[in-house]
């Protein structure tokens, strides 16, 4: 596997780590595609390492970035100057794809709030030249009532002063069942807390939204979520997947908690990602 490193500014003039992971074309031949990797709130794109060990083991590329405020990349921890600033990540991310190899069928990736965004990007954006996309946990409604008085401060600070930055309010021991993973996350120095009103709002609002409004999906999709998911709706993934029209796949797995490429049966889990993956090709 070989490692690299790139960056771009963003609209909100803050500097954005990215990252890619590319298999040993030695042993793999071809280039089988290229997975768009974009990551959840609080956290950063090297968590995923052994994620695109898996990939790349099996000939997939995988590039992921730092969103602003998060991980590597600059800016107030938590906070996007705009939400729709998000969907720049992918098309960024896309652009470097198609930089290096254009004709490799790329898939989009996203998890909680990154699985929001790519539901809400295939929803809204223009998203020619993917050949598919997979959101695992999504964030289109929370599992838990946030707060109404956070949820209150936060819509007015919106407006008033979008920085405006809380707790995010997320239980770290309803991550995964592995222990050692709730450990390693409340250890890791570019894991935080902080969510700003900005890009709290903005990301219930783009679930909500996504939820209301789903219709015919144009991709082929691969939905998945734990049932015993504490962090974000399960109930709201199934209900979204019943709205949906198109080649949508929803697979709940009983026992899970919130990050499924970190639960005790992760292996399980990718694998069973990468069949759907190889079945779109």
């Amino acid at each position: 596997m070989t490692h690299t490193e790139f960056s771009w500014q963003s609209p909100g003039k803050v500097k954005i780590y990215a990252q890619g992971w590319w298999p040993d074309l030695q042993k793999n031949k071809k280039l089988k595609g290229i997975i768009l990797l974009i990551h959840g709130l609080g956290e950063h794109s090297s968590r995923y390492q052994h994620v695109a060990e898996f990939f790349t083991l099996n000939g997939f590329a995988v590039l992921a970035n730092d969103r602003s405020g998060h991980g590597k990349s600059g800016g107030k921890r938590g906070h996007v100057a705009k939400y729709a600033h998000v969907f720049e990540d992918i098309v960024k991310l896309h652009a470097e794809a198609s930089r290096r190899h254009s004709d490799i069928p790329v898939f989009l990736y996203g998890h909680s709030m990154g699985g929001g965004i790519v539901l809400d990007y295939i929803l809204n954006k223009k998203h020619t030249g993917l050949k598919g996309v997979i959101a695992t946990a999504p964030l289109l409604e929370p599992a838990f009532k946030p707060p109404s008085v956070l949820l209150f401060i936060g819509k007015i600070m919106r407006s008033i002063y979008p920085g405006f930055s809380q707790n995010n309010q997320l239980d770290v021991k309803l991550v995964s069942r592995d222990e050692l993973v709730v450990e390693a996350y409340t250890k890791d120095p570019l894991v935080h807390s902080k969510v700003t009103s900005e890009t709290a709002i903005g990301m219930l609002n783009s679930g909500m939204e996504s939820l209301n409004n789903v219709g015919k999906i144009n991709l082929p999709l691969l939905l998945t979520h734990g049932d015993k998911d504490g962090l974000t709706s399960h109930e709201a993934t199934k209900q979204f997947a019943e709205k949906a029209s198109g080649d949508v796949t929803l697979k709940i797995w009983e026992g899970m908690y919130h990050e499924l490429h970190n639960e005790p049966e992760k292996l399980e889990i990718l694998e069973y990602i990468y069949q759907w993956i190889l079945q779109k090709l």
